[in-house]
């Protein structure tokens, strides 16, 4: 188990004095739903009604988008998240983006992406995209980018509170928790372990350390 691990209960350290930081540090796991839901929709609602996109085009672009978000969440997590920062600040920086989570893996406030954080992101990758593939492909393209990035935020929530037994899910979930509790150099990929086992950060095939985990934490009991 990590050195770092402090706590599997839902609870959490306090990382701002200040009250309004603080709150914007903590989001309910339904939030992203709310905000990305509706920008998924009109995006949809414009590839067929202002740029009359046939069916075929709008599914491939979706797909290319998850399949983009899915690399993106690996770099993101192995690169930016886990970087082996050497001053206090850039280990505060850490903290806060990430390491919180590692200390306290189960509190359910900190678990997705809260907006003070995904709408610049969300903003920024979408003009990226803009520039790249113009206005009208980048449409059905971020819908699949944002999709991919919800399934992400909710396969996270999920394994780490939601009883899982589907065997599917069920492959997710021990693959995170290993990233947890066995060794946090592998296994980056929360939502798909597609890119770990293409660049070859997986975990071997057999059971790991998470067992320690499941049996131990009330809100990941599987039987």
């Amino acid at each position: 188990m990590p050195k770092n691990f402090v706590s599997n209960k839902d609870e959490t350290v306090r990382m701002f004095e200040n009250d309004f930081l603080e709150a914007l540090s903590r989001v309910h796991f339904t939030v992203p739903l709310y905000i990305y839901i509706p920008v998924i929709c009109y995006f949809l609602y414009k590839s067929v009604a202002d740029f009359y996109l046939t069916a075929g085009s709008i599914f491939s672009l979706i797909i290319v988008g998850i399949l983009v978000w899915s690399i993106t969440e690996y770099t993101l997590h192995r690169f930016i998240f886990h970087f082996p920062f050497r001053s206090e600040f850039g280990k505060r920086i850490h903290f806060i983006f990430h390491g919180v989570h590692h200390d306290y893996p189960s509190d359910s406030r900190r678990l997705v992406m809260p907006p003070s954080v995904s709408v610049p992101l969300a903003i920024l990758f979408y003009f990226l995209f803009y520039l790249i593939l113009g206005n009208i492909l980048v449409t059905p393209f971020f819908v699949g980018f944002l999709t991919g990035y919800l399934f992400y935020d909710m396969t996270h929530y999920a394994v780490h509170h939601f009883n899982i037994r589907n065997k599917l899910w069920l492959a997710l979930k021990k693959h995170h928790i290993r990233h947890h509790f066995e060794n946090s150099e592998l296994g980056f990929g929360v939502s798909s372990p597609l890119w770990d086992e293409i660049i070859g950060t997986n975990f071997p095939k057999k059971e790991g350390s998470e067992n320690n985990y499941l049996k131990t934490s009330k809100h990941n009991n599987i039987n």
